[in-house]
């Protein structure tokens, strides 16, 4: 009897101390994010913001502790991503390629966050660029936050336009004014019969669809229109602009010799290759900066907007404290601001962009960039798209390129050129 008391008070004794440590644990969390940035430019330290969020958040969660992983490089991440997931040893919150969203939303991967976002007061949607947080969600549900975001500006070559005499364009310009300005300066300067100034490079037919408010494909991904009205009007202004360089191929170059007026940019170039040690390694014979995108007669002068979003895994098994994770990363002020220091992007909270500290913060880390106004980035986060995210949506794209350019190219009857475009897309789409 006696020793039976003892085995089964040992045993209660073991359980106690199982229990307490149980309890007593630091319990982990853990991120998945790749090295290098999302915008592909040189980024020093891609991990700074996350180690600063970390930073914060366990001090705020004592006994808490999180971990990311490392060395994953970006081409790869999508992949390592989905190995995890398919092992169900994906992190209790990650970065999701755009390109997979829509995918491991729809299968169930993704932890619903409307229910956590509506319980906690101390979170305000509104803050967010609208189109930012529209990018994480799914069939009318959120399944993930953004992180930063850079949209698409236009590069303006100062240097060559008052070597021409013409002023810079305002931000409301319009597909004319672009269009005139790159006849203006499109030239040859030496004598030699080559054309060997020029007006724009790397403009495609993707920024002119964009400013004139076409509309491509379906919600769903299944069914492209390039028949539109103003779908006719970005190829007609296509052919115009293509027409100016006379056939001859601009190249890249050209631009980075100062020859060419226009290319466009994304923000976090802009940020890049603005200050010293990069702008002189990349363009010091010219000075430059960055206006709106031209606008179509049927459209805005509107950006597109890449964004990095963040959601959390379905399997978590710490649903409350991933979301404060989440929330940390992705919606603290003080993390949000960090954007402008320790990232080439930008904050998706308005508040923290038109803050006042925020242009000085954004100035001293991108010196030469006293003439951005952040309030003008701000209106063009405001009007800015972002690209649809169903899984074929980049193939179909590239194949849309290579049959309009050959449109431009050749000079082909437009209304049936497009109407073959419209039916190979659709093909492709519905396989």
């Amino acid at each position: 009897m006696k020793r039976g008391f003892a085995i089964y008070f040992a045993c209660l004794m073991l359980l106690t101390c199982f229990l307490g440590w149980y309890l007593t644990r630091p319990k982990v969390l853990t991120v998945g994010l790749f090295a290098g940035s999302n915008w592909n430019v040189p980024e020093g330290d891609s991990y700074a913001l996350m180690e600063e969020a970390i930073k914060r958040f366990e001090a705020e969660h004592p006994g808490v502790k999180v971990k990311y992983v490392s060395g994953i490089r970006r081409e790869d991440y999508s992949e390592w991503l989905a190995e995890r997931l398919l092992k169900g040893e994906e992190p209790d919150i990650f970065v999701v390629p755009g390109a997979d969203f829509d995918l491991y939303a729809s299968i169930g991967a993704l932890a619903p966050l409307d229910r956590s976002m509506n319980k906690d007061t101390e979170f305000d949607p509104s803050v967010y660029y609208p189109m930012a947080l529209e990018y994480g969600r799914w069939n009318g549900i959120s399944y993930a936050l953004p992180v930063g975001a850079v949209p698409t500006l236009m590069f303006v070559n100062k240097t060559l336009l008052a070597k021409e005499g013409i002023p810079i364009p305002g931000n409301d310009w319009k597909w004319q004014d672009f269009l005139r300005i790159c006849k203006a300066v499109t030239k040859d300067t030496d004598g030699d019969g080559r054309l060997d100034q020029f007006g724009v490079y790397d403009y495609t037919w993707r920024k002119a669809a964009l400013t004139n408010d076409v509309k491509i494909f379906s919600a769903d991904g299944r069914n492209a229109n390039f028949m539109s009205k103003n779908m006719e009007e970005v190829l007609y202004f296509m052919d115009e602009l293509h027409a100016v360089s006379q056939g001859q191929e601009v190249t890249a170059k050209d631009f980075d010799m100062g020859r060419v007026a226009f290319r466009p940019f994304t923000f976090a170039e802009y940020r890049t290759y603005k200050p010293y040690p990069w702008r002189i390694k990349k363009y010091s014979s010219f000075e430059w900066d960055c206006i709106k995108l031209p606008a179509g007669p049927s459209g805005h002068n509107s950006s597109i907007m890449q964004t990095m979003i963040m959601a959390i895994s379905a399997r978590t098994s710490e649903p409350r404290l991933s979301w404060e994770l989440l929330k940390t990363i992705c919606y603290d002020p003080a993390i949000q601001e960090l954007m402008l220091t320790k990232s080439q992007g930008l904050p998706v909270r308005r508040d923290v962009v038109e803050s006042p500290q925020a242009q000085q913060l954004f100035t001293a880390a991108t010196p030469g960039s006293e003439e951005m106004n952040l309030k003008i980035v701000s209106q063009v986060m405001d009007d800015s798209m972002t690209e649809p995210k169903f899984p074929r949506y980049k193939e179909a794209m590239n194949l849309a390129d290579h049959k309009l350019l050959h449109i431009v190219q050749e000079n082909m009857s437009l209304s049936s050129a497009l109407s073959q475009v419209q039916k190979e897309i659709n093909a492709y789409l519905q396989q």
